[in-house]
């Protein structure tokens, strides 16, 4: 065995899939294993984890990963992350608990940043401080504010997870799992039971992380551009301060069940005015299957195929017995879990009557024995094939980084002592799947039998509604607290008491100077002056406008399609997004739904709609766009204008029920939304005050758009005929290629390839004078309570600069940044225990809101907003901690964009008006931010304080309670 530089090389091999050089090591002290991809990718991706199965639902595992990034012994400020959040170039830095594992991921584009990132990281997993305070503020404490007050808890992850408690979707998945895992670790919820995380003690907290966070139990990964020979020089650094031990923390297999088993579970939901479609709150359930390790790769990939022939396709055959069977509103469950040691299969409906759900379980057995008799369609298989194969081939990770995606699938194999270049290497894989298919052996027919149909360990999982659950789980904390409380004497009281005033003196206490001075970060000077332009020429082909990015795509072409839909009357906006569905989800005049859907998967890399909304630089109107974005290989494109040139010219929108179908998947996904994403609703919702075009968004992605849809549903028996007259509308207002913009992003090369094809689809399109509508945006209540069944709540307050007078200066930039890592972390997060909080400013808009996320208060949280420009005024800011906000500004505007994001993003950009000289002087503005432009925004802070408008997303009872809910002023609607 090769040693070098301390460690054993166990295997080399170059995987030209991805264009990366790939070494297995090992640290040869401690057995440390270390994933090394080097490659050219500019994004470098560093991740440290550990295989942490829990043994109990306290969240343990999820605690210690908040807590190991609360100080360490050669970084011991309060919170080092939040130190390289203020002031690091990262392009992604968290840190994840899964079921069996946690991780600790970081990315920069600069290497001085990476080996920064990487440092504190290091420190914080192998030496973290872990005090009982840091256990009791990341965890969960009692609070007493005086002896004869009420006690409560308090912490972060215990407010987290009872935000996810409140989501019925997170319950339906949780509870999933577990129903299929009784005796594994799977079968435990990783993230902490809000019921069970007050059960966890400072000891076994501290005992888990001695026994799981050592090299021994470490799976250290690398990705990039750097130098391969300073990642072991580094890491020896810290494993050579420690010596081998035993690491026991396999996970263990769940034996299979001699038959399947019924769970039926509840959730809290709320009244019927927020469902819409019959007089009760409807229930979900899912059918689960254990399926064998994930270790397979031919296995783990026939299974991800084999999902996307199931239900991957609006017309997959599985997804179209659902929902055509009208017994819910959308498909429910996970789909294909395969990132556990154990993967498992779950689908269901969402939306149905529970009664009914023997005849949901009857319907999906029935469809799936009948594809493995009568067997599945070819073209299923080959669209299937198709879509796997793009998305392996393009390696797009969206918003992630790609060497983070890359790690998490090596670390599905590798955790459990498996290859993790197993699936990194896809190619063999792959083409022992598509040989196997090809093979006229029944290939995936033979999957469903073996997997699902004699498939004992089969799980039907009920979730019925409860509209006494939320009420009634407040009253068992209570009552719980009380318990506590009447068992305490009072010595015991008075020691709660000074424990809670000694957790919020060490929250308040600033960090000293020498404490944060140890914290690397760059200078100035290691900032690019410039920023980085998009490349992009601006055309006119046949009278519309055509954008081209010449970027390299590795052999994808890239389409965007915007239709103006500022050119709609105002009350066919919020049908914007169901016509862009309906585009691609109808069919036309010459193929159904399924047949387009699965031509669609055959022929490209998909075409999905989207709506985009924005204020536009120096104009009083708004930018209203629905985008349709298409991708091919480019021998494909020709394929990808002829299925669009289909879609808008012959898309058929007299289909009735299917239309139906989308309405009440779109109502069911909105209203999942809410809770996850109540933080974006919130904020949108106080935006569409100030705008149009955020007033435009409300009404196709907020609260309005979820009550359009609700009426819809009837309104499609009550007048069909008047919404097809509004959908006709849509078509001939929209596709016209004079009032269109093209958005084209792919190699010059490729490019004059397939511009003649490109030219001849848009001559066959419409081409009318463009128009523009007049919107008249009603607004709703300033003061608004949006009621739902949540333990948590999300607040937010909000106001419009410019009409103050604000002009734009690029040190905002820096300021709120500053706001939500300083003042509003240690207000609302720290001290009043939400998950988190939000200072965001739009420059186009002018528009500033406050947002706070899973949280437990409502008028503390408003008072920290408010209380914002009094910190600003006063904060003792040095030279250091200001250069460290210019680095996370300046790397908040240098964020890593993927091929495609950098062409739709320039796209975005020339449709707002934001030009690149304006971008420039941002730049400057940003690089020149002093220490007074921190106190003259406290000025501008204060008209926040004094004019903005509130809105709170939360249950009825925490409105009631608080001084806002009790003033009489507050208009409440009930949303779920």
């Amino acid at each position: 065995m090769t040693v070098h530089n301390g460690f054993e090389l166990l295997k080399q091999q170059y995987v030209p899939e991805i264009s990366t050089e790939i070494k297995v090591l090992r640290h040869v002290g401690t057995g440390a294993q270390v994933l090394s991809l080097i490659n050219d990718d500019e994004n470098k991706v560093f991740g440290i984890s550990f295989r942490t199965p829990p043994e109990d639902s306290t969240g343990v595992a999820h605690i210690l990963e908040h807590s190991v990034l609360c100080g360490s012994r050669k970084f011991p400020v309060k919170e080092p992350f939040v130190e390289l959040l203020k002031g690091s170039l990262k392009t992604f830095l968290n840190a994840f608990t899964y079921p069996d594992k946690t991780c600790y991921p970081v990315a920069s584009q600069n290497d001085k940043d990476f080996y920064n990132l990487i440092d504190v990281y290091l420190d914080a997993v192998f030496h973290p401080l872990i005090t009982p305070y840091i256990f009791q503020q990341e965890g969960w404490h009692y609070e007493l504010e005086s002896e004869d007050s009420s006690l409560s808890y308090k912490g972060v992850v215990f407010n987290e997870m009872k935000g996810a408690y409140s989501s019925p979707d997170n319950l339906l998945a949780e509870y999933s799992q577990q129903s299929l895992f009784p005796e594994s670790t799977y079968g435990l919820d990783s993230g902490g039971n809000p019921e069970k995380i007050p059960d966890l003690t400072y000891e076994r907290f501290k005992a888990f992380h001695e026994r799981h966070y050592h090299p021994s139990n470490a799976y250290i990964y690398f990705y990039g551009n750097d130098d391969p020979e300073k990642r072991l020089r580094f890491l020896r650094t810290y494993l050579d301060d420690f010596s081998a031990v035993p690491a026991d923390s396999s996970v263990g297999l769940q034996p299979f069940f001699d038959a399947p088993r019924r769970i039926r579970r509840g959730f809290a939901s709320g009244t019927e005015a927020g469902h819409g479609r019959g007089a009760k709150p409807r229930g979900m359930m899912t059918l689960n299957w254990l399926l064998p390790e994930t270790s397979n790769a031919t296995l783990n990939l026939s299974l991800q195929v084999l999902r996307h022939i199931l239900i991957g396709m609006p017309g997959s055959p599985l997804r179209k017995a659902l929902i055509d069977s009208g017994l819910g509103d959308d498909l429910a469950g996970t789909g294909l879990e395969n990132e556990l040691r154990q993967a498992y299969f779950s689908t269901g409906l969402k939306g149905i009557d529970t009664d009914q759900a023997d005849h949901v379980e009857k319907l999906i057995l029935d469809t799936l024995a009948g594809l493995a008799g009568d067997g599945i369609a070819p073209e299923f298989v080959e669209a299937a094939l198709n879509t796997v194969e793009f998305r392996l081939r393009e390696n797009n990770a969206g918003g992630y980084p790609r060497g983070l995606v890359l790690m998490l699938r090596a670390l599905s194999t590798w955790l459990y002592d498996g290859d993790p270049a197993a699936l990194l290497a896809f190619e063999a894989p792959l083409e022992a799947v598509k040989s196997s298919a090809a093979a006229g052996k029944r290939y995936f027919e033979g999957m469903i039998e073996r997997h699902f149909l004699q498939n004992p360990h089969r799980t039907t999982l009920i979730l019925k509604p409860d509209p006494t659950r939320a009420d009634a789980e407040e009253a068992r904390e209570r009552e719980r607290l009380a318990a506590v409380r009447s068992t305490m004497s009072a010595e015991q009281l008075r020691a709660v008491v000074e424990n809670t005033r000694e957790l919020r003196r060490r929250q308040e206490a600033p960090d000293s100077p020498e404490a944060l001075a140890a914290i690397p970060t760059l200078k100035r000077e290691d900032l690019e002056r410039t920023n980085k332009k998009i490349p992009m020429e601006e055309t006119f082909p046949e009278g519309s406008r055509l954008l081209f990015h010449d970027i390299h795509t590795n052999g994808i072409f890239y389409l965007d399609m915007a239709f103006d839909i500022h050119s709609l009357p105002q009350h066919a906006l919020p049908f914007a997004p169901l016509f862009g569905r309906a585009l691609v989800e109808i069919g036309t005049e010459t193929e159904d739904f399924v047949s387009l859907s699965t031509r669609i998967s055959r022929r490209t890399g998909g075409i999905r709609p989207d709506v985009f909304t924005s204020a536009v630089r120096s104009s009083p109107h708004g930018a209203a766009r629905l985008i349709l974005r298409g991708k091919s290989t480019v021998p494909r494109a020709g394929e990808l204008f002829s299925i669009l040139r289909d879609v808008l010219l012959t898309v058929k929108l007299d289909d009735r029920e299917r239309f139906r179908q989308m309405v009440l998947e779109e109502k069911a996904r909105q209203e999942q939304r809410l809770i996850p994403g109540g933080h974006q609703m919130v904020n949108l919702r106080l935006r569409a005050h100030f705008g149009e075009a955020d007033w435009a968004a409300e009404q196709t992605s907020g609260i309005s758009y979820l009550t359009f849809l609700r009426k819809l549903v009837s309104d499609i028996d009550e007048n069909w005929s008047g919404i097809l007259a509004t959908l006709e509308d849509l078509r001939h207002v929209l596709i016209n290629r004079t009032g269109m913009i093209f958005n084209v992003t792919a190699d010059r090369s490729d490019w004059s390839r397939v511009r003649g094809d490109f030219e001849q689809f848009v001559r066959e399109l419409p081409a009318r004078p463009p128009g523009r509508c007049d919107w008249h945006p009603k607004h709703n209540p300033e003061l608004e309570g949006l009621l739902i069944p949540s333990q948590v709540n999300y607040v937010g307050k909000g106001l419009d600069l410019y009409r103050l007078g604000y002009r734009f200066h690029g040190s905002v930039q820096v300021i709120t940044a500053y706001l939500r890592n300083s003042w509003l972390w240690e207000q609302v997060r720290v001290q009043g225990g939400a998950y988190g909080a939000m200072c965001l400013f739009d420059r186009i808009s002018g528009i500033l809101t406050f947002v706070s996320y899973r949280d437990p208060n409502l008028d503390r949280t408003l008072e920290a907003f408010d209380r914002a420009a009094d910190f600003l005024r006063t904060v003792n800011l040095s030279e250091d901690e200001l250069t460290k906000a210019i680095v996370g500004a300046i790397g908040t505007l240098d964020t890593y964009l993927l091929p495609d994001a950098r062409g739709y993003v320039s796209m975005l950009r020339t449709i707002t008006g934001d030009m690149e000289e304006d971008r420039q002087r941002m730049r400057d503005e940003i690089l020149a931010t002093t220490t007074r432009d921190f106190r003259d925004f406290a000025e501008v802070l204060d008209a926040v304080r004094h004019h903005a408008i509130v809105k709170v997303l939360g249950s009825k009872a925490a409105v009631d309670d608080s001084p806002i809910g009790r003033s009489g002023k507050i208009e409440l609607v009930t949303v779920l």
